[in-house]
């Protein structure tokens, strides 16, 4: 063979091999490259983040300085072991609370300890009490209790107002939902003035709707503003799950600062009264049928102020109907077209004050000052 005619098979030979090399070494590129990661690596410098903004700080010192007065609230109830056929106490539910005040008195909801046979206390560093139940008023959805610490006692939770709110306020929620002790949830304020029934179908009004994440477990904690006080306690959730929806409720802190007080010393809440007896569908019926606004008085109870002021309730006529009593129309000046507006305005006085009556009898309006009594239901 000739030289001529080697060089060109040698030259094949070389861009060959050559590009298999290429091939081979683009092959074992990602294993050098692992391999130099594993024996080479280090730990990626860290960029310096700056300042917290304002809003985040402001979160961080509402939390660290309000969760020492949150606590986790257990409670148990008596159950009947089959297999032994002996009494035991289970877990009945649990739920959050805030310490109240220096002698140990916690705010909490009424549905929280409803039939719970005891209660036990969980404070933010894992101390646990028993706690003694003082007093409740299940028409507000509030409950006090009392545990005795000897030491170290937690701050009482800083009180504000709610008389002032606005929708769109910033505010804070924590609590215990699940289980998970000390959450801190945020949103703003959704609405005001909202009315639920209770488990008795009484009205709770006034509540505070929001939009921060409350889930069981979250009852009875605190709702917050961005001054770091107290504004309401949350309360219930509007929910087709039973877990957060984006609807949930609180009582108004003006509303526990009025009862709260009278559970701690009495045990129950005195709620004036009149001493009447009303419906508001009979109301609006027979209202619609006279041309009358107001609640008509159905009955009145023996040695009330409506009884001593010569209020009127309703008879049955002999044909099966109903004569008609006086329709209160205002109390202190305030008009009353439905049971729950009565209520309202009784609440804003105690047992003992002196009120003003506005009622129709017979084509007449007619006006009577009575004094409040406490409510005997």
């Amino acid at each position: 063979m000739s030289t001529s005619a080697s060089n060109p098979l040698r030259s094949a030979r070389w861009v060959f091999w050559l590009i298999m090399l290429v091939l081979l070494l683009l092959t074992l590129r990602p294993w050098f490259d692992d391999l130099l990661v594993r024996y080479r690596s280090e730990p990626r410098a860290v960029v310096a983040r700056g300042d917290l903004a304002a809003d985040e700080q402001t979160t961080i010192d509402i939390f660290q300085a309000m969760s020492p007065s949150v606590v986790y609230i257990t409670t148990t109830r008596r159950a009947l072991d089959l297999s032994s056929r002996n009494v035991r106490e289970v877990p009945r539910s649990s739920g959050s609370g805030m310490i109240w005040d220096e002698a140990g008195h916690i705010v909490t909801n009424y549905h929280v300890v409803e039939g719970a046979r005891s209660a036990h206390i969980r404070l933010v560093d894992d101390r646990s009490y028993e706690a003694a139940i003082v007093g409740a008023s299940p028409a507000h959805d509030l409950a006090v209790l009392r545990i005795q610490v000897p030491f170290r006692r937690p701050a009482p939770i800083k009180v504000g107002t709610s008389g002032d709110l606005r929708v769109g306020q910033k505010v804070f929620a924590i609590g215990n939902p699940f289980g998970f002790d000390h959450t801190l949830t945020t949103g703003v304020i959704s609405a005001l003035d909202r009315t639920l029934r209770n488990e008795d179908g009484d009205p709770i009004q006034h509540l505070i709707q929001t939009d921060a994440a409350i889930n069981p477990g979250n009852s009875g904690g605190p709702l917050i503003d961005s001054a770091g006080r107290l504004i309401g306690i949350t309360t219930a959730i509007y929910s087709p799950s039973g877990a957060y929806a984006g609807i949930g409720f609180a009582v108004p802190v003006d509303t526990v600062n009025r009862v709260v007080p009278q559970l701690i010393a009495s045990g129950r809440y005195a709620r004036p009264s009149l001493g009447i007896r009303a419906n508001d569908e009979v109301s609006a019926a027979v209202g619609t049928e006279l041309g009358v606004e107001g609640v008509l008085v159905l009955g009145v109870e023996e040695g009330s102020p409506a009884e001593r002021a010569g209020i009127r309730g309703s008879l049955a006529s002999r044909d099966g109907g109903l004569v008609p009593g006086d329709f209160v129309q205002a109390i202190a000046g305030t008009p009353t077209r439905s049971i729950g507006e009565m209520i309202d305005i009784l609440e804003r006085h105690r047992p003992g004050d002196q009120v003003e009556v506005t009622y129709f009898r017979d084509g007449q309006v007619a006006k009577v000052k009575l004094t409040l009594d406490t409510d005997r239901r």
